[in-house]
């Protein structure tokens, strides 16, 4: 599998409570590896799937950690250092409940056309391309997001994109996002970012009103389960068992790893959803976004 996107570095700042503006407010703070695309293949590795991620980094010491990182967790790394740039960073809030992340993207912007087709053409044993969304959403990147997605067309791969977060796709617009994406196999979105890009609804009208542009939609819904819809009609849902929630990075990325581990082994959708599930369970169980 290919996975094209960010590889950046989180600081994490788990608090258990509410932050106390203009005051100190207990945490514990983690720095590690981050970014949406870079932790879904962290958890693709660990289910023992393999993976290539395609991604760019700076010229810095914390490219170099990121990448050692990540290969040696066995994810085959086509990263490119981008010269004179700097590794991408995020503060990442972690709540009880929730997290905010306060991005500077960095080389990520970076990420060339030419990269994504390199590695598509590099890994001849791949079979499906997963797009986080996040190239999609910035001017710099886009063109290298929309070149994986005719790459893994004209190679014959399965597709599916991560619509990535609510609040830069709101900036971009619906209409325009779904134009980059459509026909792709599988759409998956969080809540914030179904109703961004179906409009007010439940999870199952969201997901199918999605299927006229793309194939198979799935929407999260973080405990209360997810809901998978398929433009022939077919709609299955799934409730995974309620686990006390440790920190939530990263919960998405692995529900991503696990649903297309299984789904890409030809299991039903709702045997997908389930094995989603379980690696998001896994997750939210500890401090971090890998595995």
């Amino acid at each position: 599998m290919i996975v094209v996107g960010d590889l950046v570095t989180d600081v994490l700042v788990a608090h258990g409570g509410p932050i106390q503006p203009g005051s100190d407010t207990a945490a514990a703070i983690t720095v590690g590896g981050g970014g949406q695309a870079a932790n879904t293949a962290a958890w693709l590795a660990h289910a023992g799937r393999p993976v290539t991620l395609v991604a760019a980094v700076g010229d810095d010491p914390a490219g170099r950690e990121r990448v050692a990182e990540l290969a040696g967790t066995g994810v085959r790394c086509a990263v490119r250092t981008c010269p004179g740039a700097v590794t991408g960073s995020i503060v990442v809030l972690a709540g009880p409940e929730e997290r905010t992340m306060i991005t500077d993207r960095g080389a990520s912007l970076l990420l060339a056309p030419d990269d994504v087709r390199a590695a598509v053409l590099d890994t001849p044993d791949a079979t499906h391309l997963h797009l986080s969304g996040y190239p999609l959403l910035h001017d710099g990147s886009r063109a290298a997001g929309l070149a994986a997605l005719a790459a893994a067309a004209e190679r014959g791969l399965t597709t599916s994109v991560d619509a990535a977060s609510a609040a830069p796709l709101r900036s971009v617009g619906a209409e325009a996002f779904l134009t980059w994406v459509h026909g792709c196999d599988l759409l998956l979105c969080n809540a914030d970012e179904a109703d961004v890009l179906a409009g007010p609804g439940s999870a199952a009208e969201q997901a199918k009103n999605l299927t006229a542009h793309v194939r198979n939609v799935v929407v999260k819904q973080g405990g209360d389960g997810a809901t998978w819809a398929a433009q022939d009609g077919g709609l299955h849902s799934a409730t995974p068992d309620r686990v006390p929630m440790l920190d939530p990075t990263g919960a998405g990325d692995a529900f991503a790893a696990g649903l297309l581990a299984a789904w890409r082994d030809g299991h039903s959708p709702e045997a997908a959803l389930r094995a989603g599930a379980m690696l998001g369970a896994a997750a939210v169980a500890r401090i971090g976004a890998r595995p």
